[in-house]
């Protein structure tokens, strides 16, 4: 607030003193609402905007002035700093919140910067010291119209390049995930042609990637890594298409040289598997998944938490299932049996906390399947 004295003393109460440069056609249209607590300087500042072309509405208070933003719209806001019932502080982010289109200039008869710098903080354009040049207030409506109008398009555009991204974005994400599914299918029958001419594979890489992501899930993995980690798993013996079916089905030992042509599919499985760039996480599992917790496994004799999370997994699982699967050289063991058989190679072949969690998956499944046959 400011004594209405030192407005008339300016002599800018009087007509023959306001300025007689006609507004900018951007300002004729504007709608104004002054805000201050002093009539004599709200009516000054309405009558003399008015013959500037502004549309103005007078308010004795902050709460006065919000009332009437939640009913009308308004380009300009004058608001004093000092007022009686709210501080023109206040007034700003909440009509900013009403309507962040709002330009708002401060007006404060007292030079203080701490002040100024908080209200350009909380959102006003301009901080205004009265008493007031006219000539100076029109230029600075003119400059906040301006630059209201800039943000306005600014906002704008922003908004219409985040829309185009985004857009964009889902496109490239659709392609991509079309060219996913077309790889991975491509690979999927490839390893579905493989499992169809051996009994003792059939099913076997679809029931290691569901079980890798049960495990996986009760090792409380992010959703993403259970995902990888059930792809990884479908994708893991695809090498295998190149390894001699009178080598995999052999019912006696294998030779030296029969041991390095089977672990040779992993090699032959990433070759395959390269050209899925874009799932390099799981082309790592895949490339794990005959590593051993003690280092003895194979390729690249990774030990402990050297090995992927993925490829720990797939290890055990893989190893639970081939030894639940009948085969050339011996029969089947029971879940119970393989659970019993694989707590010795827990610390040595497997990772403690996943086998942990493969036993926790094992058992409750075993405990589903006893409740299903009880109630058939």
């Amino acid at each position: 607030m400011i004594d209405t004295p030192s407005l008339l003393a300016t002599g800018l109460d009087s007509p023959t003193a306001w300025p007689s440069t006609p507004p900018s056609s951007a300002a004729v249209t504007e709608r104004v609402i002054v805000v201050d607590d002093d009539e004599a300087i709200r009516v000054a500042f309405g009558r003399f905007l008015r013959t500037k072309g502004y549309r103005v509405s007078l308010c004795e208070s902050g709460p006065e002035a919000l009332a009437l933003l939640e009913r009308e719209r308004f380009q300009l806001m004058l608001c004093d700093v000092r007022l009686s019932e709210m501080t023109g502080l206040d007034v700003v982010p909440r009509a900013l919140r009403l309507d962040p289109d709002l330009a708002i200039l401060m007006l404060t008869g007292v030079d203080d910067a701490a002040t100024a710098t908080d209200a350009l903080a909380l959102g006003a354009f301009d901080y205004l010291v009265k008493p007031l040049d006219f000539a100076r207030l029109l230029r600075a409506l003119e400059r906040a119209t301006r630059r209201r109008q800039l943000e306005i398009d600014r906002r704008h555009v922003d908004r219409h390049v985040r829309e185009e991204i985004a857009l964009r974005t889902a496109e490239l994400e659709h392609e991509r995930r079309a060219v996913h599914e077309l790889a991975v299918g491509v690979v999927e029958s490839l390893i579905n042609a493989m499992e169809a001419k051996d009994v003792y594979l059939r099913g076997h890489s679809r029931r290691v990637a569901e079980q890798a992501a049960a495990v996986a899930e009760a090792l409380q993995l992010e959703p993403d890594v259970v995902e990888n980690v059930r792809l990884a798993g479908r994708l893991q013996d695809v090498g295998k298409i190149g390894t001699r079916e009178d080598v995999l089905n052999k019912p006696g030992p294998l030779t030296d040289e029969e041991v390095a042509h089977v672990r040779d599919h992993v090699r032959m499985g990433m070759e395959i598997l390269a050209p899925l760039k874009h799932i390099p996480v799981v082309l790592q599992y895949v490339h794990d998944h005959h590593e051993q917790w003690n280092g003895s496994g194979y390729p690249r004799a990774l030990s402990g938490e050297q090995i992927t999370i993925g490829g720990r997994i797939l290890a055990a699982c893989d190893a639970f299932d081939a030894l639940t699967s009948r085969r050339a050289y011996r029969e089947a063991m029971s879940p119970s049996e393989t659970i019993e058989y694989l707590e010795h190679c827990t610390g040595q072949q497997l990772d403690p906390f996943v086998f942990a969690a493969l036993k926790k998956v094992v058992l409750r499944r075993n405990t589903l399947t006893f409740i299903d046959d009880v109630h058939a």
